[in-house]
């Protein structure tokens, strides 16, 4: 579907971020955000005094929207045009924090706390001895 075929009433019932991705499918090229803006909004019938008013916001939604990815010196594009590369690099680095936490490991020296402190198991038994198990259904008088 080429922009040219959508109507008015179309591009007004669109979402900003709905027209912009729509632009970079049809341009099928990056482009900076200022360019991108002006461009919807030209799309969308608003005026022109709408750039300065609404530019901040139109930012924040591009920014956050999955659906585009921000490149070098300001520029947009659609994020699927770099899905494969952003998941190679994303599962190497995962392989090589794998790597890093099983060579840590291999070089962490294991204690085992219970032969590094010499516990006397009788003395640990004694110290239970005055304690009294209460079941809270039953009446106890305690005469302290």
């Amino acid at each position: 579907m080429a922009i040219n075929k959508l109507t008015n009433e179309q591009l007004t019932t669109m979402s900003y971020t709905d027209v912009a991705e729509y632009v970079l499918e049809q341009k099928n090229k990056k482009m900076k955000i200022a360019d991108l803006f002006m461009e919807v909004i030209k799309l969308r019938g608003d005026e022109e005094y709408i750039f300065e008013s609404k530019i901040g916001d139109f930012f924040g939604l591009i920014s956050t929207d999955k659906r585009f990815v921000m490149l070098d010196k300001g520029f947009f594009d659609l994020s699927k045009k770099y899905k494969n590369k952003v998941d190679l690099n994303i599962e190497e680095d995962e392989e090589e924090e794998i790597e890093i936490e099983e060579e840590e490991t291999e070089e962490e020296d294991v204690i085992n706390y219970d032969e590094a402190i010499d516990v006397d198991d009788d003395q640990e038994e004694d110290d239970y001895k005055d304690l009294v198990v209460i079941d809270s259904d039953e009446d106890v008088n305690m005469d302290l």
